[in-house]
């Protein structure tokens, strides 16, 4: 091996992005260290969206801190899928936009159709945050209350929480699977997930080469929650069992806590890879076989396009 082919290799091995996507009901969001993507297939072909990035971080430095910067980034991620929905709304199939329900027609009518339209995502946001935190969070402390009578020790009590809330998200995530038009997004996630990988491997970005990839990625959304959970189990261990509204609101204010320290595991195990992140990246890669579906070319093709708008065109960009 000569020089120049050892020092590519090296590259290579050490190259790492920041690029990460959402999987929509018809597209792909995917956002890079300066740009975002949405890009979506509608009726008439494919239509791109692609807007500059500041984030924050990068103007307030200290929130870019490790321990600080994952419930930051955490909420640009909100903003901007957001912003993607809205976007990916008006490509919605037809006969979903042709059946409003009584509320969108209510709010269309008090707001007017543009400003209605966002409102309504932004409802649609926030309501599936709060299902989340309660489905997820709430939801199992509840349940293990009925244990406090024959179980005393709190460690113990916070574990079967934490069994619970494990096995409330496989269920959710098991029966959600299911459902058809959840399907075609899972399929777009694996499309995203390949595409990553394909420009992680520094490949040409061919529909033949991002059809060849892993549809399962270590830095992947599921990955992260199921982190949550775990970690989540470690630091409510250090909370009182008091009464009912104590835990929960112990439990939505150490929330950033455990988002914080789960973002910094899924940031390890993204960087490295070696016999520790391999354990860390196993249970979140497996979930993954609920969340994504081998996607069709013409997936593929969507997955290309946005991570094309948002590769960096300075290398040095895209390290973490």
């Amino acid at each position: 091996m000569n020089n120049s082919e050892a020092t590519s290799k090296k590259k290579s091995k050490d190259f790492k992005t920041t690029i990460g996507g959402q999987a929509l009901i018809e597209g792909i969001m995917m956002r890079g260290p300066k740009k975002m993507a949405v890009v979506v297939r509608g009726k008439d072909g494919i239509v791109e969206k692609v807007e500059d990035l500041n984030p924050i971080k990068n103007r307030i430095k200290i929130l870019g801190f490790p321990f600080i910067r994952g419930i930051v980034n955490f909420g640009s991620s909100m903003a901007i899928g957001m912003r993607a929905m809205m976007f990916s709304a008006d490509y919605l199939p037809e006969e979903e936009q042709e059946n409003p329900s009584k509320l969108d027609m209510w709010i269309e009518r008090k707001l007017g159709t543009e400003k209605g339209e966002k409102a309504i995502v932004a409802i649609a946001a926030v309501l599936g945050v709060a299902l989340s935190v309660a489905l997820f969070m709430l939801l199992p402390t509840f349940l293990a209350g009925f244990v406090t009578n024959f179980i005393e020790h709190p460690i113990l009590r916070n574990l079967i929480e934490g069994v619970l809330r494990i096995t409330i998200f496989l269920t959710y995530l098991a029966l959600t699977s299911r459902m058809t038009q959840i399907r075609r997004v899972w399929a777009y996630h694996g499309a995203e997930h390949k595409a990553i990988y394909c420009y992680e491997k520094r490949l040409p970005l061919t529909v033949e080469n991002v059809r060849s990839q892993s549809p399962l990625h270590p830095r992947c959304g599921t990955s992260f929650l199921f982190i949550v959970m775990l970690v989540s189990i470690l630091v409510f261990s250090f909370t009182t069992w008091d009464s009912l509204l104590l835990r929960f609101a112990l439990r939505i204010a150490l929330l950033p806590v455990v988002v914080s320290i789960s973002y910094e595991i899924i940031q390890l195990a993204g960087r490295y890879d070696n016999f520790l992140t391999r354990i860390i990246s196993a249970p979140g890669k497996a979930l993954q076989n609920f969340t994504t579906r081998e996607p069709d070319d013409d997936m593929i093709e969507v997955a290309i396009k946005a991570i094309e708008h948002v590769i960096p065109e300075d290398e040095s960009q895209a390290e973490w």
